[in-house]
């Protein structure tokens, strides 16, 4: 058993891996408001955020206008991707889970480009940020009840991840069958939003995503002991007195909601669900939920705000691909701290 001494000081290095978490999503949420094309400053940017500056000041428009929505966007949906990603990996028992990987991000995509690309509006007036957070959730729910019905009927996980997969290439078909009678200018527009980035947020998406994504968090967190419990085991779990198919109907509904208020707004990210769990699992060297989703909710900010940093800030004034650059940062970050994890 676990000495008290050694317990006392695994917990310490946990808090100390929390302020670390928190420190670094707040660092990189003044980076994001300070640094850019425009030459602003931290100190700066922290007196007009705190409303030490008049409104018609350039650099309080450039704040409030622009970085400070990109910003906190970037904090949602790197939270909702890492926790969707942690939901997916404890439902499919399998570390290598992720929502871009199982094609729920691209049945996202495959609606959006249905109205980006093909006009349609399903009898609206004009599409607005609910509807295309509506259109997004469907396409998720549609390729997650196909991964589903596969899960029910298959035993590899390898043959579930191939079926994820030529659901994501079935999407991205239909979309490149789209591309091809589009207009030109709906084209350009879905392209520019399928390299992904949070650039472009205005306050009412900002408003929707956190009206969508905070509810889904916080009740990610009331899943954290059934998640626990499910890990050991459908009976298991069922002896305990949690019910299994409710839990599992809620890690579906909660992490398709939470893919749909990014994919819709900010365009199909891929890896934050897939690193930013493994990060955390890594760094805590727990599987305990209770402390992976406030982790991964941490984790999946600053890894998704830095990454966005990086997009607008290596080549400005120019942005590279947000969906790259995630990639880059965070395929090279896992696999060292899995080849340190295992030296250890």
């Amino acid at each position: 058993m676990e000495s008290a001494e050694a317990g006392n000081i695994k917990n310490t290095i946990r808090l100390l891996c929390f302020a670390a978490l928190a420190t670094g999503v707040l660092a990189i949420f003044l980076l994001n408001l300070g640094v850019g094309s425009a030459r602003i400053g931290i100190p700066e940017a922290a007196r007009i955020l705190f409303g030490g500056a008049a409104e018609a000041d350039k650099n309080f428009i450039i704040i409030q206008k622009i970085r400070l929505p990109r910003a906190l966007a970037s904090l949602a949906g790197g939270a909702s991707l890492a926790i969707a990603g942690l939901l997916l990996q404890t439902y499919f028992a399998n570390p290598i889970i992720e929502p871009y990987i199982l094609g729920v991000t691209s049945g996202s995509t495959l609606f959006v480009g249905l109205v980006m690309l093909g006009g349609v509006t399903f009898g609206q007036p004009r599409v607005t940020p609910m509807f295309l957070f509506g259109g997004a959730f469907l396409g998720a729910m549609l390729v997650m009840a196909v991964i589903l019905f596969a899960a029910g009927r298959v035993k590899s996980i390898i043959t579930l991840l191939i079926i994820g997969l030529m659901a994501g290439y079935a999407c991205g078909a239909a979309n490149g069958i789209l591309s091809a009678y589009a207009e030109r200018e709906r084209l350009a527009s879905f392209a520019m939003w399928n390299m992904g980035s949070f650039s472009g947020f205005t306050w009412d998406r900002i408003k929707l995503m956190y009206g969508v994504t905070v509810p889904m968090l916080g009740l990610s967190f009331l899943l954290a002991k059934p998640l626990n419990l499910l890990s050991m085991g459908d009976q298991y779990a069922l002896s305990m007195g949690i019910n299994v198919k409710l839990t599992r109907y809620g890690i579906i509904v909660i992490s398709s909601v939470l893919v749909a208020a990014t994919t819709a707004f900010a365009g199909p990210i891929s890896f934050i669900g897939l690193a930013a769990p493994h990060i955390c699992r890594i760094l805590f060297r727990t599987s305990n939920n209770r402390l992976l989703i406030p982790a991964a909710v941490l984790g999946g900010s600053l890894l998704s705000g830095f990454c966005d940093f990086v997009a607008r800030n290596i080549v400005s004034p120019m942005e590279l691909p947000l969906g790259s650059v995630t990639a880059l940062i965070g395929a090279p970050l896992v696999v060292f701290l899995l080849v340190r994890k295992d030296k250890l």
